[in-house]
């Protein structure tokens, strides 16, 4: 089943608890999966966002679990505390950490699912005996930093080669995509077997930002489907 991660990043700031409230499902109408929460910290990218207390604020304001992307330096430092602020994932930058292996079982066992991210030009390749690892594997479809960024096709090959390599192993492993994802592009990464997805402006600048959510895993589970008969 395909998932779907609203970003905060293209989320209004100074209402972030009311902004989460947005996305969560209504009368029975299925929500966000989780909240995707982009942690920069002005030197793994060149831009500055939130930190814990935010994510603090968050765990509080809303029952959607909290999918942490830290684009930081020293993921090995930071990240466990991430854990402690109320993260239900926390994906490190594999371009970023210095032990990853250590630092994803640091974040399992302190009671959250580890993830790794791939940046366009990081290949998935030398990752490989690390999957088991790991609970996602993160491809980002943009360069790390901003959001509203033009989807980058040329991630597509690097989506279908990760997809092959978990199936390989048998592994139970969710693939992620981030970074331009929306009604145009959704059903291309989803035919290339990811099955996580966040999403930004496609939601919140849609008037009704749940009902956004809805008709995306729409879209991304039928095209998983026709991708599967196919």
């Amino acid at each position: 089943m395909a998932q779907i991660n609203p970003s905060i990043l293209s989320a209004d700031f100074a209402r972030l608890a009311e902004e989460a409230r947005r996305v969560e499902g209504t009368d029975g109408a299925a929500g966000a999966d989780w909240l995707h929460v982009d942690v920069m910290d002005n030197h793994f990218v060149p831009n500055l966002t939130l930190g814990t207390p935010v994510v603090e604020s968050l765990r509080k304001a809303t029952d959607i679990p909290l999918d942490c992307h830290l684009m930081i330096e020293e993921p090995d430092r930071w990240a466990p505390a991430y854990v402690e602020a109320g993260a239900g994932s926390v994906t490190f930058h594999a371009e970023a950490a210095a032990a990853p292996v250590r630092l994803a079982r640091e974040i399992r066992a302190k009671g959250a699912r580890a993830s790794m991210a791939l940046k366009p030009a990081t290949p998935i390749e030398p990752y490989e005996d690390l999957l088991p690892e790991l609970d996602m594997l993160l491809v980002m479809t943009v360069e790390p930093g901003f959001g509203g960024q033009a989807f980058l096709d040329i991630m597509l090959p690097k989506i279908r080669r990760t997809r092959q390599l978990i199936d390989k192993h048998g592994l139970q492993l969710w693939l992620q995509v981030d970074g331009g994802v929306s009604a145009s592009t959704i059903e291309r990464c989803a035919e290339a077997g990811a099955d996580v997805f966040v999403a930004g402006s496609a939601v919140y600048g849609a008037d009704d930002p749940a009902a956004a959510v809805r008709a995306l895993r729409q879209q991304a589970e039928e095209a998983a489907g026709s991708g599967r008969e196919g």
